[in-house]
C-alpha cells in the first residue's frame, strides 16, 4: 500500500477512537500537536526515525511525554504506530484526520480569490453565499489577485467557480470574434 492510503487508514482508526471518546475535535488537536512537534523539533524527528532506538524505548518516552495528559487510547494509538514502524506517517495521519473530521462535520474548505482585499462584510457575504450554494459549512481561505479585475474565483476540491471580470471579458471577446 502507498503511504497516503496507509495514513488515511490510520486516520480512520483514530477518528473512530475519538468518536467513541466523544471529543473528535480535541483528538484532532492532539494529533496535530504531535505532528507539529515532529515538524519543529529535529531531535524528536530523528529520535522517532532512528532504527537504533528500540520500539520499547520509544514507547517509554511517549508514555513519559504525554501519558498523563492524553486519553489512554490516544497514547495506545501512538504506541501502535511506533510498534508497526509507522510513526513517520504522523503528519500525513494528522492531515487525513482533519479531512475526515471536516467530512463528518459537513464542512468544506474553499479557496476564494478576489481582485482586492475584501472587508469583513464581503467575507461574510461570500461565505454565506457559498454555504447556501453548497449546503455545507464553508471555511473560506481568501487570497488576492489583482489580475482578476473584479469578481471572484472559488475552488472547492476539484470544482472551480469562475465569476471573475477577466473571464467574462474573455468570453465576450470570444463571442465577438466568432460572430465575424
Amino acid at each position: 500500500m502507498r503511504e497516503p492510503t496507509i495514513a488515511r487508514n490510520y486516520a480512520e482508526t483514530l477518528l473512530e477512537l475519538a468518536r467513541k471518546d466523544g471529543d473528535m475535535s480535541s483528538w484532532g488537536d492532539m494529533i496535530q500537536s504531535v505532528s507539529d512537534g515532529m515538524d519543529s523539533d529535529r531531535r524528536l524527528k530523528m529520535f522517532l526515525e532512528s532504527p537504533r532506538v528500540s520500539v520499547e524505548r520509544k514507547n517509554e518516552i511517549i508514555d513519559q511525554a504525554i501519558g498523563g495528559g492524553a486519553p489512554r487510547n490516544f497514547v495506545r494509538f501512538l504506541k501502535a504506530l511506533v510498534h508497526h514502524r509507522r510513526q513517520m506517517l504522523i503528519p500525513a495521519i494528522a492531515a487525513s484526520y482533519h479531512d475526515l473530521l471536516d467530512e463528518v462535520e459537513g464542512r468544506v474548505h474553499a479557496a476564494v480569490t478576489v481582485a482586492r482585499e475584501p472587508d469583513e462584510a464581503d467575507r461574510a457575504a461570500v461565505t454565506q453565499h457559498l454555504a447556501k450554494s453548497l449546503g455545507k459549512e464553508v471555511v473560506p481561505h481568501f487570497s488576492v489577485n489583482p489580475a482578476l479585475l473584479g469578481g471572484v474565483v472559488v475552488r472547492v476540491g476539484d470544482t472551480v467557480l469562475d465569476g471573475s471580470v477577466r473571464r467574462r471579458l474573455a468570453t465576450l471577446r470570444a463571442r465577438m470574434l466568432a460572430s465575424r
